[in-house]
């Protein structure tokens, strides 16, 4: 299992219940599509943070690379009103973003190891 691990800072004026409404209607079709394997939605609890942290933590979690590979593949196409529709309605409401891939450590493969040259 590998984790897309996001911080996300909502625009001034947009509602923290909005947003979560918004993402559970796009991440759950993306469950429902088979392009994730799950996903959840955080949020600081009384402000209680360091200046780096976010106000919100999205994690998605993928099977592998190929999952999150096929994920954004289908996604850039956007074949459907009702895909962007939703992508649309939760994106436009992020101020800042921001991405981390994370897996499980160790792992058997140990890829730090690995290496093309």
């Amino acid at each position: 299992m590998n984790l897309y691990h996001s911080q996300i800072e909502l625009k001034d004026g947009e509602k923290a219940l909005a947003f979560a409404q918004a993402a559970e209607a796009w991440f759950g079709a993306l469950v429902a599509r088979g392009l994730i394997a799950d996903w959840r939605l955080f949020r600081r609890k009384f402000g209680l943070a360091s200046g780096a942290h976010s106000d919100f933590i999205l994690e998605v979690m993928v099977e592998d690379l190929a999952q999150l590979d096929t994920a954004f593949a289908t996604l850039g196409r956007a074949e459907d009103d009702e895909t962007q529709r939703l992508y649309d309605r939760m994106h436009d409401m992020i101020a800042t973003a921001r991405h981390g891939l994370y897996r499980p450590y160790p792992d058997p493969a140990q890829r730090e190891r690995v290496a093309l040259v």
